[in-house]
């Protein structure tokens, strides 16, 4: 199985339009531009437009992975509790005739939408190219190997392959992430401290290899 792509919540927050609309529930990204082309007009799909970029995850029950429940004062019927509004594949409040309920799987049952996984943590490193002496602030994934943050600084520099990384003098490992290289998140530190993280962000050098790929 191939290896899922991360993503950090600001990476989710820019697909924020009816053309191109992403979510994030109970740790995965979802993309439903789809969903949203194939209901095209129908107002129950605001209160997902309206979510567009953000987290949902409080819509959901994290044990049945389905949407929160609740009971219906006056009908004593156990309900999808829908505070936002009625939205696609939730029944109507009432027995009808005329809901169409043939869609299949619901959209958050269906993972063709599934794009990805959301980062528990996401990190600001420093990348500095000790050749150019450019340096390139970037948010990562903390679960991201440096190979896979070395995908991420190809737009930067298309030769990064081509040099060494190294963190305090030390090559790093770039089948591991940051943390089993010794980077560790000091976050909960710098705001004990009262330090400004922006002044502390962990740095890696890049030193070339004079062997461009």
């Amino acid at each position: 199985m191939p290896r899922p792509k991360y993503f950090t919540p600001n990476e989710v927050s820019v697909h924020n339009s009816i053309g191109d609309l992403w979510v994030s529930y109970l740790g995965k990204v979802y993309n439903l531009t789809p969903l949203l082309q194939e209901y095209k007009g129908d107002v129950l799909l605001k209160p997902i437009i309206e979510c567009a970029g953000k987290d949902i995850s409080h819509w959901f029950d994290p044990k049945t992975k389905d949407i929160i429940t609740h009971v219906d004062p006056l009908t004593g019927c156990v309900k999808y509790y829908t505070p936002r509004g009625r939205f696609l594949h939730v029944p109507p409040i009432c027995p009808c005739t005329d809901w169409a309920n043939d869609f299949g799987k619901p959209w958050w049952k269906d993972m063709r939408y599934e794009v990805g996984i959301l980062t528990a943590k996401a990190h600001w490193i420093r990348i500095i190219n000790t050749l150019s002496a450019q340096e390139q602030r970037l948010e990562v994934c903390s679960e991201e190997t440096l190979n896979e943050i070395l995908q991420r600084y190809l737009r930067y520099n298309s030769h990064a392959a081509s040099y060494t990384w190294k963190h305090n003098g030390v090559i790093l490992d770039m089948s591991k992430n940051l943390s089993e290289n010794g980077i560790h998140d000091e976050d909960e530190e710098l705001d004990r401290c009262r330090m400004d993280r922006d002044l502390f962000t962990p740095s890696i050098c890049l030193y070339f290899n004079d062997d461009l790929t």
